[in-house]
């Protein structure tokens, strides 16, 4: 089955959004790739991050999911709370600095400089709990 290898992230400052990312999974320095500032997850994910200037038009902020160990959420919420970042439990943003528990789980959603939806989920979201939404 095929697997995804790399993505680009839009990004006002490539370097900036890709440390904020990094720095809150105490994950290595991003490393300079040509126009990108590279992320290299665990997984061998590679995110991209590229300065977006296109004829003065700007990106649209999107959503990127990651799933972490309970250990590893403990460490991101932790570096959330002492930078006093605003975080919520839901994607829409409307239970604020709460995290929820679905599946059994703890989750949470964080903005990055840019605006993305960063959410750090410790279980995948069953069936169930996609149809109840």
């Amino acid at each position: 089955m095929p697997s995804l290898d790399h993505t680009i992230v839009h990004s006002k400052d490539r370097f900036a959004s890709a440390r904020f990312l990094a720095d809150l999974m105490d994950a290595p320095e991003p490393k300079a790739f040509g126009p990108f500032a590279a992320l290299k997850l665990d997984n061998g994910v590679t995110l991209d991050f590229a300065e977006h200037v296109a004829g003065g038009r700007e990106f649209v902020a999107t959503h990127y999911a990651f799933l972490v160990t309970e250990e590893e959420f403990d460490g991101i919420f932790s570096r959330i709370q002492e930078r006093d970042l605003p975080y919520w439990a839901d994607p829409l943003h409307s239970k604020p600095q709460q995290i929820n528990h679905h599946d059994g789980g703890r989750g949470l959603y964080v903005d990055d400089p840019d605006g993305h939806s960063m959410e750090f989920l410790t279980r995948t979201y069953s069936e169930e709990l996609l149809t109840s939404l």
